[in-house]
């Protein structure tokens, strides 16, 4: 057993004691940790050149169908998480600045997933639906928006230049988020599960449109993760969720393009039938 164990170095003084002795693959385990977790703060530097090119590439399909509305929220939806990720690139090279995090809470924990959601909405709800759904999501966004950018910020909360909501002296602003985060749960995240069983049951679309839409839940789900941990302190799990969840969207919409029929308009979340963007 002994041989697994660290072997004591005395820093200074005479003898060893719990004051002045380390060992050293703590001290080095501590450095290679404290590299990784600074490293992985830069990730939204990629994941915001992602967003890009994938928005470039929502953009140019809504072109081709210009009155499908669940594609113009969905590159609408893709443009804000760049947004929301091009904030955190800015506060890990220039560091924290009261305007950048306003708009990273704006862009990232009211907004988040929620216009890609309403493109789910558009393409499973009637469109009379899906415009009154449209509107209450607009006004409540808007109002916790006004919030955000109103309240006092305590700077010294920060904690180490990190983007915390905790800087905000109205605390019960954070309590908006929560809600929208429910909204884009179950439609977004619902209505891609529903569309891969769907799909599954009726055996249309194939493999590729069951996996894509799969690939999109768990995409979804990821930044929602990554959010609940920045409440805890840990926004590098954010980073970490919210690259490896867009690079599954954008896998899973890559398979659902590539997997719908001949001469037709694909969708980025099939929902086994013709979109329902009728009234």
């Amino acid at each position: 057993m002994s041989r697994w164990l660290p072997t004591p170095v005395q820093i200074d003084g005479d003898s060893p004691s719990k004051d002045n002795v380390h060992t050293v693959p703590v001290a080095m385990t501590r450095a290679s940790t404290g590299g990784v977790i600074a490293a992985l703060h830069y990730l939204p530097v990629i994941s915001t050149a992602v967003a890009a090119v994938f928005t470039r590439i929502l953009w140019k399909h809504w072109r081709r169908s210009p009155a499908s509305r669940h594609l113009l929220w969905w590159t609408g939806g893709v443009a804000l998480f760049g947004l929301g990720t091009l904030t955190e690139a800015l506060t890990t090279v220039f560091g924290w600045h009261e305007p950048i995090f306003r708009l990273w809470y704006v862009a990232g924990a009211l907004l988040g997933g929620a216009p890609l959601a309403q493109g789910s909405v558009y393409l499973h709800l009637r469109r009379s639906t899906a415009d009154r759904l449209t509107v209450a999501l607009i006004t409540y966004v808007a109002v916790a928006a006004a919030f955000v950018l109103t309240t006092p910020i305590a700077p010294e909360a920060a904690g180490a230049g990190r983007l915390d909501g905790r800087v905000m002296e109205w605390q019960w602003v954070r309590l908006f988020s929560p809600l929208v985060n429910t909204y884009a749960l179950i439609f977004l995240v619902g209505g891609a599960v529903l569309s891969a069983v769907r799909h599954r049951r009726r055996g249309t679309g194939g493999r590729p449109l069951v996996r894509g839409n799969w690939l999109i839940a768990i995409g979804a789900l990821l930044p929602g993760i990554g959010g609940a941990f920045t409440r805890a302190g840990h926004v590098e799990v954010l980073y970490v969720g919210e690259l490896i969840g867009l690079l599954l969207i954008w896998g899973g919409y890559a398979l659902i393009v590539g997997g719908s029929r001949p001469n037709t308009t694909p969708v980025l979340a099939s929902s086994g039938g013709p979109p329902n963007e009728k009234g």
